[in-house]
């Protein structure tokens, strides 16, 4: 950092209106590429899918509650696990403050986990979150939309993840992000899903870490867990 270029203010402004124009180029591009998310095919959800919820038990149907866009957070979170995924907390500590807007526009999010409902509501407490949590086990729901792997695909290392066959090593599940649509005769139909950097987009602390002179410094393995910790396991947390 020392050794960075230093200049006049107007030889700064000039290199900044060079990045701008960048910057507007990626903005057209977001744009365009949301435009051909929306424009996707869809497949109708066939399967009745239920979950343990603080309620009872919920169908898919049910999650939507009252609202025709479901976004489901698949939250990695093992039925052994004592704790969730710090990657995934780390991306659910950004969720409370966008879903309090996202449910009056007609936008239901829930993340949804294989551990027992006992254990994702005490996490939720220990963590301090609001949003909805429920659990999918007993369900094929987390296998369908792959973030979860059977016992031959762990063993073998190798899964269907991320639209390819991926490794995955000794996991068992991983993270992703799905989106349903119910329409007005209650038919769902499932629009759209993003697994491993695509979940980024909910990641409002690398949004500001991107405009610092450090980026996102995420030491010698190139990502967040070089750093990023549980919120209430920083030395000082609060």
């Amino acid at each position: 950092m020392t050794d960075h270029k230093i200049v006049s203010e107007a030889e700064w402004t000039e290199a900044r209106r060079k990045l701008l124009a960048r910057e507007k180029e990626l903005t057209h591009l977001q744009e365009q590429v949301a435009e051909e998310r929306r424009a996707l095919p869809w497949v109708k959800v066939e399967k009745d899918y239920v979950f343990d919820a603080p309620e009872g038990r919920r169908t898919l149907s049910q999650l939507f509650d009252g609202r025709s866009q479901l976004i489901v957070y698949h939250f990695m979170f093992s039925p052994d696990w004592a704790a969730g995924c710090v990657g995934c907390s780390f991306l659910s500590d950004h969720i409370d403050g966008a879903n309090q807007h996202l449910k009056h526009h007609d936008v239901t999010y829930v993340a949804v986990s294989r551990a027992p409902l006992d254990k994702l509501l005490a996490y939720k407490k220990r963590m301090g979150w609001d949003f909805p949590w429920v659990s999918s086990a007993g369900s094929d729901f987390n296998y369908d939309y792959h973030v979860s792997f059977t016992k031959d695909e762990v063993a073998e290392g190798k899964a269907f993840y991320n639209f390819e066959t991926a490794d995955i090593g000794k996991m068992e599940d991983l993270h992703g992000t799905s989106v349903f649509f119910k329409d007005a005769d209650g038919a769902i139909y499932h629009t759209y899903s993003a697994y491993a950097r695509g979940d980024e987009r909910s990641l409002g602390t690398y949004m500001w870490l991107g405009i610092t002179p450090k980026g996102r410094d995420e030491g010698p393995k190139g990502n967040l867990t070089s750093w990023v910790k549980r919120h209430d396991e920083y030395g000082d947390a609060k």
